[in-house]
């Protein structure tokens, strides 16, 4: 293939990628062995960062964007008129290696349209995984979009040769899925899920007998719903997160901000796109989820189903449950320390290791690093001064916003270029 031909099915192919944002790496400790090529111990993927704080990039690209299906909100539906592409097995194995060895990327994420079925699809993004480790000694991380409807067999041997696996469930709720995309079947998206989930509880059981078990998919499978497009509220996006992270065991799930791309009468208006800053809000309700221990019922409910804009979840859930403080940093436990405003979890164990010695107060407080703006407002401490005092939910949430400044303040009212 001409280098001229090449460069443009991969603008083609990386553009159509841009839309897919789980493509983190964290968890995988795949080692660098006989040699080879690359090493996926502890690092992310596509400028995301590692717990040291380093940047990392992969090669993010489509196998095609040739796709039998004509979901409304996908820009690679079949219906849509773009320039289409399709590389070729090899072309990808060729592709990741020679930018690799030019130091352009640390990886490979690699998803597709869907052409002919579901396992003839599958069956090549395995091919190139498998080229990748067998051929090439690649050791470099690799995840796979798994995709939808695609046999055990091939799902069993794509988590033997990536990283990572994921399926995007696309819409958050059934009903959703149905009214944008009715050629799918929400049930072909359980399947790889569910298959994936069972082998890597295998796999961690005939680890701890046979220690030369090969490994299965090491970074564990994520998830991407798409915002926005089909109109549910907040309490249902998490609802479906919460039911998927305790189904399957999932690492992340990935919020993505519908950008309206068609002028069809289901979807929202061109220039309507969702604000970051919901984006934003529903990873830090996924984050307290996941870390600080909240029930997803705790953060939303039938009188709660979205979340503010103008305040974090943490924030809104303390306000509106006042009767649960003050809390006394000398004497909480663990769990409700990680639930006052403006604490994290770096924080929390600072005051678990500094009480050891001694009963904090304010000054003590600050002497190791609190950021107190919001947390005054819910804590006492060794000292006879309650900064909260009589103050009203809405008096506190006022100082609070009076005193703090959001990079968001700014584009709260502007509309989001997601990728620009």
């Amino acid at each position: 293939m001409s280098f001229e031909r090449t460069q443009e099915k991969l603008k083609i192919l990386a553009d159509a990628a841009k839309y897919d944002v789980s493509c983190s790496s964290s968890g995988s400790n795949r080692k660098n062995s006989n040699k080879g090529l690359g090493d996926a111990s502890g690092m992310g993927i596509c400028h995301s960062y590692t717990e040291d704080g380093r940047c990392v990039s992969l090669l993010k690209i489509l196998l095609t964007n040739y796709c039998i299906f004509d979901c409304a909100y996908c820009v690679t539906r079949k219906s849509n008129d773009i320039k289409r592409a399709a590389f070729k097995v090899q072309d990808v194995v060729d592709l990741t290696i020679n930018f690799y060895r030019r130091n352009y990327i640390e990886g490979l994420f690699l998803s597709s349209g869907i052409f002919k079925s579901a396992d003839y699809t599958m069956e090549r993004l395995v091919a190139v995984a498998k080229k990748l480790r067998l051929e090439e000694n690649f050791n470099g991380y690799i995840h796979l979009k798994s995709i939808p409807g695609a046999s055990d067999e091939l799902m069993r041997e794509a988590g033997l040769y990536a990283d990572r696996l994921s399926v995007n469930i696309e819409i958050p709720t059934e009903s959703g899925l149905k009214r944008l995309a009715p050629d799918k079947n929400r049930e072909d998206f359980i399947k790889p899920m569910v298959k994936v989930k069972n082998e890597i509880i295998q796999y961690k059981a005939e680890k701890k007998v046979i220690k030369s078990t090969p490994k299965y998919a090491p970074a564990g499978q994520s998830t991407q719903m798409i915002i926005g497009a089909s109109g549910e509220n907040d309490f249902q996006i998490m609802q479906t997160s919460n039911h998927f992270y305790k189904q399957f065991n999932l690492k992340r799930v990935y919020y993505s901000g519908y950008v309206p791309i068609s002028y069809d009468e289901r979807l929202p208006q061109i220039g309507s796109a969702v604000p970051m800053l919901r984006e934003n809000r529903l990873y830090q309700t996924d984050w307290l989820m996941r870390f600080y221990g909240f029930d997803v019922s705790e953060i939303l409910n039938q009188q709660h189903q979205n979340l503010d804009l103008d305040i974090d979840p943490k924030l809104s859930w303390a306000l509106r449950n006042l009767h649960e403080f003050p809390v006394d940093v000398n004497t909480a436990d663990k769990r409700m320390l990680a639930r006052i405003p403006g604490l994290g979890m770096r924080s929390v164990h600072k005051i678990l290791n500094a009480r050891r010695f001694r009963r904090l107060n304010w000054e003590h407080l600050k002497k190791i690093g609190l950021a107190l703006n919001r947390a005054q407002y819910f804590i006492v401490c060794d000292s006879h001064i309650f900064e909260r005092r009589d103050l009203s939910s809405e008096k506190i949430k006022g100082l609070i916003l009076q005193n703090s400044t959001s990079k968001y303040q700014k584009t709260l009212s502007n509309q989001l270029s997601l990728f620009a």
